[in-house]
């Protein structure tokens, strides 16, 4: 089997089989595709070596890609070899004789400060107290309602308020449906990262109720979409959607550095680490898999802690005084 056939194979039976999300299996066509069209397309599965292996990973050090991008690029090649061995078209990966290292670059999470928070969260809710009073005028579903700003005002403050509340990635809140949302007690059912499904709760009585309020408009509206979200077409908004309306609301708030979606999940973790809630509940809260990507956030909340200490330590305050008690002695 040569490596073309060996790929269209793998991505059919292996995404069969495993669910993951459309975004995992373009990444994996993508990297596959680069690795053939450096090994050739006609090679043959069973020769490839760990020499090649080391030849494509010298090669993707000479591209300046990311010590992360290179990794998923290896990870992705590791299942792809490991998936013809479970097969049995191939006896061994040569992944077994190859040990490879992109170093471990982890950059500190980008939050918010909690005045822009608070900037960002107020702003979106002027923005639908605004158009509030024009929504009693709308008496019977319209598509072309997704595209008036009263509709897309009262989305957009939704969309602020979950993605705070919830700590949701963006694509998780694109792919929200209608029926994702619990009207009885706020709770979301979240399509999560890796197949991974969780709960996630507005435990806030105001994001709650503008959750509810922008589902029961939502609903009202004509479209061939299950999404809980829609754009002014009536489809799924995207997450590039998502993107240029946090945009359009920190502009609008006076935020001059960019922002974007990711960054209130970021936001949220970390006021709630700051906060003192144990970790292993923020973990659950984000839908992480390991704790290891959560302690990320303890870096965060350490720096704040240092602030603070040095800040109002009592020690500095006790230096102070040493130090103009010895000067009046001098004096």
């Amino acid at each position: 089997m040569d490596l073309k056939q060996a790929n269209s194979e793998f991505l059919n039976g292996y995404f069969a089989t495993n669910e993951r999300s459309d975004k995992t299996r373009v990444a994996y066509s993508s990297d596959l595709s680069q690795f053939t069209s450096f090994a050739g397309g006609a090679a043959i599965l069973s020769n490839i070596d760990s020499a090649k292996i080391e030849e494509w990973a010298a090669h993707l050090r000479t591209q300046n890609y990311a010590p992360a991008s290179l990794r998923r690029k290896i990870v992705v090649l590791k299942v792809f070899f490991s998936y013809w061995v479970r097969k049995g078209v191939i006896s061994e990966s040569p992944f077994w004789r190859v040990k490879l290292s992109f170093g471990r670059v982890q950059p500190l999470p980008r939050t918010l400060t909690v005045v822009e928070a608070k900037a960002l969260l107020g702003q979106a809710k002027r923005d639908q107290l605004r158009r509030r009073r024009n929504f009693n005028r709308v008496d019977s579903p319209e598509l072309r309602y997704t595209a008036s700003i009263r509709y897309r005002s009262l989305r957009n403050r939704a969309l602020v308020e979950l993605l705070f509340a919830t700590g949701m990635r963006v694509g998780e809140v694109s792919a929200l449906d209608i029926g994702d949302l619990s009207m009885d007690d706020g709770v979301f059912k979240v399509k999560g990262k890796g197949g991974r499904a969780r709960l996630a709760f507005t435990v806030d009585g105001i994001t709650l109720q503008v959750q509810k309020h922008h589902l029961g408009k939502r609903m009202r509206i004509e479209s061939n979409s299950s999404a809980l979200f829609l754009n002014s077409s009536g489809n799924r908004l995207s997450t590039q959607g998502i993107a240029n309306v946090i945009r359009g609301v920190k502009v609008r708030a006076g935020i001059e550095r960019h922002v974007t979606p990711h960054m209130l999940r970021h936001t949220v973790a970390t006021l709630l680490l700051r906060s003192g809630a144990d970790i292993r509940v923020v973990q659950e809260f984000l839908g992480h898999a390991s704790i290891v990507t959560t302690q990320r956030y303890t870096h965060i909340t350490k720096e704040h802690l240092i602030g603070v200490l040095r800040k109002h330590h009592p020690s500095f305050q006790l230096r102070r005084e040493t130090r103009r008690t010895r000067a009046r002695a001098g004096s």
